[in-house]
């Protein structure tokens, strides 16, 4: 369930961390407020919202699909046998 969540999550964040990174290579403070301006953290907000929902599309999209039945969990001759697809 985690997963599903941090992918997102993940990907909107990845242009802030990338900024930081740029600003911390250009070796300028990359917590001052000044490199933060409204202009900056829009555009990044943006960015970052984009990649999340193309992100998710993309992950939907290309995710494994099984073919074939869902058998759900039994018990057979007094053993458990857990769910699987046939």
């Amino acid at each position: 369930m985690w997963r599903v969540l941090w992918r997102p999550v993940l990907l909107f964040l990845l242009p802030f961390l990338g900024y930081a990174l740029f600003l911390a290579l250009r070796r300028t403070t990359p917590f001052a407020s000044r490199n933060w301006n409204q202009g900056t953290v829009s555009t990044l907000t943006l960015v970052g919202l984009f990649a999340a929902v193309v992100g998710v599309l993309l992950f939907g999209v290309f995710a494994p699909r099984h073919l074939g039945a869902y058998v759900p969990a039994h018990v057979e001759n007094g053993i458990f046998v857990p769910g699987h697809m046939e």
